[in-house]
């Protein structure tokens, strides 16, 4: 059981034999990472991880994606492989770091972000970097529509771990050496730069302003707790497609992978233009 356990692991987190690491120098000295795999003049989908998060929880779509299309998963600085910085933890810098990223690949690209990588994509996009794009996938945050989340009722709920974080992202129970090791990995950025990611100082609206500046496709995948804001988008934006995950945790991609790589496929086939 505990040789099955380990190759289980070992299928989910580890990359294909053909994945590349790959460094670049972001225009302030930052030292970045992104993992990517196949071929170099297929359309590239570039994977957003979210808070402390490393790319490769996107391992299920670099296997599913890798042979039809240029697949990159971007550790955002501090987070993965990525240099941990005394700096650039606010919107601007991190969506910038995206375009930089974006700026090193050939043709167009769509761009997939999942939780705080939801915002930094759009901190990129209000910046004027939709040029490039050809189609958006916000996975489970908040994009400035209404309703806005509200608090949980009742007392302050104690502070969770971040081995209680990683674990309650999923709904679909996770081998402990795989919970294990991407807690390790978040827990590599010191607390004060990840608090610093929590605290993006700009108003709702600036997240509203950028993704109805852009009109390129829209896939916008959420939990039901966010299905207000799609149902909204919906009606505030043409062009767009939203999809509900109701048995699914944060990582639906990871929760669900079989659903999700479907419906990024559908996305990808029907409704972004070709290159």
């Amino acid at each position: 059981m505990r040789f099955l356990l380990s190759l289980l692991l070992l299928m989910i987190s580890a990359a294909p034999a053909c994945a590349e690491d790959v460094y670049f120098t972001a225009s302030d000295g930052a030292r970045l990472h992104y993992t990517q795999t196949g071929p170099t003049n297929a359309p590239a989908l570039v994977f957003v991880p979210g808070w402390t998060m490393p790319s490769w929880i996107f391992a299920p779509q670099l296997a599913a994606f890798g042979t039809h299309y240029r697949v990159i998963l971007f550790d955002p600085r501090g987070q993965g492989e990525s240099e941990i910085t005394s700096s650039g933890y606010n919107q601007d810098r991190r969506g910038q770091d995206i375009g930089e990223l974006v700026d090193r690949l050939p043709g167009q690209v769509v761009v997939i972000g999942w939780s705080l990588g939801v915002l930094d994509t759009l901190a990129w996009v209000h910046q004027g970097g939709n040029s490039r794009l050809t189609g958006l996938v916000f996975i489970d945050n908040s994009v400035g529509e209404n309703p806005a989340p509200t608090a949980p009722r009742g007392p302050p709920r104690p502070t969770p771990t971040m081995a209680q974080f990683v674990s309650g992202m999923f709904r679909t129970r996770q081998p402990a050496a795989y919970l294990d090791r991407l807690t390790a990995s978040c827990e590599r950025l010191p607390a004060p730069y990840a608090a610093e990611l929590l605290r993006y100082p700009v108003p709702r609206t600036y997240w509203k302003e950028a993704i109805l500046s852009t009109d390129v496709p829209v896939l916008y995948v959420v939990r039901p707790h966010l299905q207000g804001q799609a149902n909204n988008l919906l009606i505030d934006r043409p062009n767009t497609t939203i999809a509900v995950f109701p048995k699914a945790g944060h990582a639906l991609f990871v929760d669900e992978p079989t659903r999700f790589n479907d419906l990024l496929q559908h996305f990808l086939d029907t409704d972004v233009p070709p290159q």
